[in-house]
């Protein structure tokens, strides 16, 4: 197994296992509020590690990094929002469909802003892994997927967000003027963090008084949800500072099966034809990714 898959497969995994435990801080704080434990709880273990593998003495920062990092940190954190606007349009899972097209995206993005090239084989890999995450989305009909709708152009926009955030940690990744891959990502990681800690942190003072409160509040769950998701986040930056960033977030597109899984072993539910159909097409396009 090439490095760069087994690095995405753990990351996906462990993405998987810090949504279900951000999940549960949900009743106690707003979305927002859960959604920004990830950022300020993961930030101690991002300086930590980069610190660690860079031995305290950073070097090699370009303005070209920061341009890249700092477009991937805002990418991530609008696209964040157009899926938490697509909730509240009341079509969540239009909107999460749509947000899947983040790979097929990406390699456009990527194409243009860093010339990463796509052979036929992986093309077809993300097209039919698309068609599979679609199926997976929630019961979606095919007149729901296609009526124009504000959650489809939501959709679509934290699709592209999300893609740009990749292409842009992947770009920050290779700006840097030395270190190693996993230094290279680590220090990535970092300095996104920081931005969107920062960021996110003043618009729920601002906009969301006492939120910040309760969020210090639940830190005996929040600081779990900060070291996994730091560990995928570190997971995702280094698959992608070693392979094009549209070919690992569609093999990523395997968390989706996770999910599944995990709501057959937890909620006891039962699978429906669809998505069966759905994981053996994501299993499908990996297959022709690697």
């Amino acid at each position: 197994m090439e490095l760069w898959l087994g690095i995405t497969l753990i990351a996906a995994f462990l993405q998987n296992v810090r949504s279900l435990l951000q999940k549960r801080l949900t009743g106690d704080l707003s979305v927002n509020g859960a959604a920004y434990v990830r950022f300020l709880y993961a930030l101690p273990f991002a300086w930590l590690y980069a610190l660690w593998l860079w031995q305290g003495e950073i070097s090699g920062l370009t303005p070209g990094f920061f341009i890249y990092m700092t477009t991937g940190a805002v990418a991530q954190m609008v696209a964040t929002a157009c899926l938490l606007s697509a909730f509240t349009q009341g079509n969540f899972a239009v909107g999460t469909a749509y947000s899947k097209t983040e790979a097929a995206q990406a390699a456009l993005f990527g194409l243009i802003i860093l010339g990463d090239t796509l052979d036929v084989w992986v093309i077809s890999g993300i097209g039919i892994s698309l068609v599979g995450v679609m199926l997976l989305s929630g019961q979606i009909s095919l007149r729901q997927l296609f009526r124009p709708h504000r959650a489809l152009w939501l959709g679509l926009l934290a699709g592209a967000g999300f893609a740009v955030s990749a292409v842009g940690f992947r770009g920050a990744s290779l700006a840097l003027g030395e270190g190693t891959f996993l230094q290279r990502a680590g220090l990535t990681v970092m300095f996104a963090v920081t931005v969107q800690t920062a960021t996110m942190g003043l618009y729920l003072v601002l906009r969301e008084p006492g939120e910040m409160h309760r969020v210090l509040k639940n830190w005996r769950v929040a600081l779990w949800v900060g070291a996994i998701g730091m560990i995928a986040s570190a997971g995702w930056f280094t698959a992608m500072t070693l392979k094009n960033a549209a070919v690992v977030r569609a093999v990523g597109q395997i968390e989706l099966i996770f999910t599944v899984f995990t709501s057959v072993w937890l909620l006891k539910e039962q699978l429906r034809a669809r998505e069966y159909v759905g994981m053996l097409l994501v299993l499908l396009g990996i297959i022709l990714l690697i």
